[in-house]
């Protein structure tokens, strides 16, 4: 049989199985056993069929078969930084076996405007998918409020933290504690930070306490208050503790905001990153001008990318990929969620449920960047 008279019914009828069975070795792997779906799959591979057509499945079930994951940040972001790259992991881990795809929708990190952005309405509205995975952007961001018009299911990731969506995120504030706690133990007095950005609008070099009690950027505000916390409990005024940001998260811009903080601020003898990246910028910078870590400059991180952990950078392990996958579900459920609602009666008594929201634990790896200040 060739596979252009080959149809998902006439391979049914041939194998003695319903159309039902045959379409879930493709859509729903995990409603058949392994050895009903390898026999379909090879039956239909010796016959030139490649799986139902996914226009007419579209047109028929009412959806795309696809996700969309926005960020506003440069499509290459998600390839670069590790952090999102295990996130993406996690969400791609998620949907294996679903016959779902992923679609990035990159805004770009410079593109701010109003909720009624015409761009985000234009890019939002223009993805074809059945629902949005929202990844780290600022409150009121105009990409979110396209997403909300939208109406489909959406769950935001990280921040906004208070957007009174589903939510997958972690306590930022409460999770960088440990990090600040090492460098007060370790007797640290004279204490920097570098954050990456705290604002919609682009703010590169010094952050003042107008400008953290400001910042729309949550995860990265929360962070770095965090930290401050810690630090005051600690005795140390927050006034005395000098905090520079960068709007781009790259190699290069935490290399320069490195170069920055310690230049400016040569007394220092500890840098908290509130990111692995900019860590790994600070310890760049530090090799690069003969300063040794950790016995003359103690630093650390946070999120527990590869590459952190292989120098053995002090860092909090936030479960990237674990994150991504919890979106993921969470995504995948409200989405049949809303398909079975479309099909139930309707009643006037049918209550809203509260959004969901799924928050996920972090930990503090010792490393080796912290130690006492030189004497």
């Amino acid at each position: 049989m060739s596979s252009r008279s080959t149809t998902l019914a006439s391979l049914a009828a041939e194998l003695g199985v319903s159309r039902t069975t045959v379409s879930n070795a493709y859509n729903r792997p995990d409603q058949l056993a392994p050895a009903t779906r390898e026999r379909i799959l090879a039956a239909a591979a010796a016959r030139g069929y490649t799986g139902p057509d996914p226009t007419a499945r579209s047109l028929r079930t009412r959806r795309q078969g696809s996700v969309g994951v926005l960020l506003t940040e440069h499509l290459s972001y998600a390839f670069e930084d590790m952090a999102s790259v295990d996130f993406l992991a996690g969400m791609a881990e998620a949907s294996a076996g679903a016959s779902t795809t992923l679609t990035l929708i990159p805004a770009g990190p410079d593109t701010v405007g109003a909720p009624d952005d015409a761009h985000a309405a234009q890019l939002v509205g223009s993805a074809a998918v059945d629902g949005f995975v929202v990844y780290s952007v600022a409150a009121g961001d105009a990409y979110l409020e396209a997403v909300r018009r939208r109406g489909l299911p959406v769950v935001v990731c990280d921040q906004p933290t208070d957007s009174g969506l589903p939510f997958v995120g972690i306590d930022d504030r409460r999770a960088i504690a440990p990090a600040a706690q090492a460098l007060v133990r370790a007797s640290h007095t004279r204490i920097g930070i570098l954050a990456i950005r705290l604002h919609r609008e682009r703010l590169d070099g010094v952050v003042s306490p107008e400008h953290l009690a400001e910042a729309d950027m949550h995860v990265q505000r929360s962070r770095v208050e965090g930290a401050l916390d810690v630090f005051a409990e600690a005795g140390l005024s927050p006034e005395s503790i000098p905090v520079v940001t960068r709007h781009i998260n790259d190699a290069r811009t935490a290399y320069a905001a490195a170069e920055e903080l310690l230049t400016t601020h040569p007394e220092l003898t500890a840098v908290l990153c509130t990111t692995d990246s900019m860590a790994l910028g600070v310890l760049a910078y530090a090799r690069d001008h003969g300063i040794a870590v950790p016995e003359q400059l103690s630093v650390t991180g946070f999120d527990g990318i590869a590459p952190a952990l292989a120098v053995g950078l002090s860092t909090v392990m936030q479960p990237n990929k674990a994150k991504g996958a919890a979106a993921g579900h969470m995504l995948a459920d409200l989405i049949d969620r809303a398909a079975a609602l479309e099909l139930a009666p309707r009643t006037a008594s049918a209550k809203v449920a509260e959004p969901p929201r799924k928050m996920l634990r972090t930990s503090f790896h010792e490393g080796r960047t912290v130690a006492p200040p030189p004497a």
